[in-house]
């Protein structure tokens, strides 16, 4: 019989045999300029906050030769830490073992763990790098992804849901990540794809790479699939890390103020001479943002997906916001089917883990052209429009310069609920621009006139005179203020501060039918 330091003795090799892995597997992995799962959860976590669950789970598979491969932790570091002090629940693939495939104990370890984080209000972060299911196991695999997918909507919108691709995710695996808050991926070494390059090139006859199918670059241009891309593991798990600090627990409670070295009402001065003057010459809204934000620091969404419109998490006044803006430098601004979804999918997110949203309006309406309407810009449009109706956390919006038609609607307009809505002094808020108006009013008088051009400046400068000045929405109570530029930083800070305790009552449905 073993003695009490016999058995400590035996288990810690046990761990410390599970936890090394095979030398000649993480050289292969770090060959790759990849690491392995545990020096990322290292790099991710505080140093000395994790706590590792069923490190010594094995699979229960037989058949294929699965008997004489039972490596403990079956291809899947699970447990929880911290971020900043704050608790947070993790699991990590290990593509040494298996590559990473998910077999039932592998599903069933996560599983655990999302448990674990929806019932202790808790984040969930997964450092995805695995081959998808583990054919040697067969349908118990799917059924183990169809376990987590679930877990993933019953917990959407209830704890921020994290998803980092650090490797291949291919098959039914790549709806995990789908289903989640924010997707991170890394150049070069994650890819994501439901049918690879070799099935495309059998069923289609396209050659295709697996970078350009659904790599980094793909993925965060093309398909918006991917949040965030970075060059290297460690500066995406550090932004993994820097999110963290911006997102509440859960959505029971508030996401984490901090003291503000930036004085709430700082001047904006140099907000006079970014924005030009005439309506139609472009700008970067980012150095708007720059200028707004404490300290200019703002983390921004799907950067290179739909850039015609810029969505990021910041601080005013120590306080997390979220931030939706027109972007005049790509397509002047206008809304289109890629932007639309784009935000609304992120006012969704803010709505849901009670993040304020702040929306500054520069726009010119939706983009015309066939494609878009063929391709449902009408219906794209309102899932933006949904989203914002159906916000319910402080709203305040800043019309720069220009707001026309729906789309002036659509960006959190006073009639549908934002709270507070203020204007620059050169604001123009109409149904479309003065010219266009002139040319549809008064087609008839033009087309007869022995001078259309000359009456047409006539007739463009009493439109403007009469329903463009800048103090029209003013009148009639769809701005609140007409503020100078540089008293920007002060009226939102102020406007969420006194939104602070806002309450909105709902009528009792299951649900809305959103416009998918």
């Amino acid at each position: 019989m073993q003695t009490t330091a016999e058995q400590l003795s035996a288990m810690e090799s046990l761990h410390r045999m599970a936890r090394s892995g095979d030398p000649r597997a993480t050289a292969a992995q770090h060959a790759k300029g990849k690491l392995t799962n545990r020096e990322r959860l290292e790099r991710l976590l505080d140093p000395g906050s994790f706590h590792e669950l069923e490190t010594l789970r094995r699979h229960q598979a037989t058949g294929f030769g699965m008997e004489a491969r039972r490596p403990h932790g079956d291809g899947v570091v699970v447990g929880w830490g911290a971020i900043e002090g704050r608790k947070v629940f993790v699991y990590a693939h290990d593509f040494r073992v298996f590559g990473g495939a998910l077999g039932a104990a592998h599903a069933e370890k996560i599983q655990k763990i999302m448990d674990l984080a929806e019932s202790t209000g808790a984040p969930l972060i997964g450092l995805n790098d695995g081959a998808g299911a583990r054919i040697q196991e067969g349908v118990t695999a799917l059924a183990g992804y169809g376990g987590i997918f679930r877990r993933n909507v019953r917990a959407s919108g209830v704890i921020p849901q994290i998803s980092v691709m650090l490797g291949p995710c291919a098959g039914g695996a790549s709806y995990s990540p789908a289903l989640t808050d924010f997707v991170f991926m890394v150049r070069g070494s994650s890819y994501m794809f439901l049918t690879g390059p070799d099935v495309v090139q059998a069923v289609t006859g396209e050659q295709i790479s697996q970078e350009d199918l659904g790599g980094a670059v793909a993925h965060g241009t093309r398909s918006g699939v991917a949040g965030f891309v970075y060059p290297d593991e460690e500066s995406c798990l550090d932004d993994v890390r820097y999110l963290v600090t911006l997102l509440p627990s859960n959505n029971r409670e508030q996401p984490p103020a901090l003291p503000a070295d930036d004085p709430a009402d700082r001047r904006c001065d140099r907000l006079t001479e970014i924005v030009p003057a005439e309506p139609n010459r472009p700008y970067d809204m980012r150095a708007v943002i720059g200028e707004i934000v404490d300290g200019g620091d703002f983390l921004e969404v799907h950067e290179a997906f739909a850039p015609n419109i810029v969505c990021a998490l910041a601080r005013i006044a120590g306080e997390v916001v979220g931030i939706v803006a027109n972007q005049p430098q790509v397509l002047a601004g206008a809304l289109d089917i890629a932007a639309s979804e784009k935000a609304a999918r992120f006012v969704r997110t803010c709505d849901a883990f009670n993040i304020p949203l702040v929306t500054l309006v520069d726009v010119p309406g939706f983009l015309p052209g066939v494609d878009q309407e063929h391709n449902g810009v009408i219906r794209h449009g309102a899932k933006l429009l949904y989203a914002y109706c159906e916000a319910t956390v402080p709203r305040v919006q800043v019309i720069l310069r220009k707001a026309y038609g729906g789309a002036y609607i659509v960006m959190d307009s006073r009639s549908i609920g934002c709270d507070m809505s203020f204007a620059w002094p050169g604001n123009e808020i109409a149904v479309m621009g003065a010219e266009g108006a002139a040319n549809v009013i008064f087609r008839k008088e033009l087309a007869a006139a022995p001078d259309p051009q000359t009456l047409r400046g006539w007739l463009v400068a009493d439109y403007t005179d009469q329903l463009m000045h800048p103090y029209y929405a003013a009148e009639r109570g769809l701005v609140d203020e007409v503020i100078d530029p540089r008293d920007t930083r002060r009226a939102i800070a102020e406007s969420l501060q006194v939104l602070r305790s806002k309450s909105v009552h709902l009528p009792q449905r299951k649900h809305g039918v959103t416009p998918l």
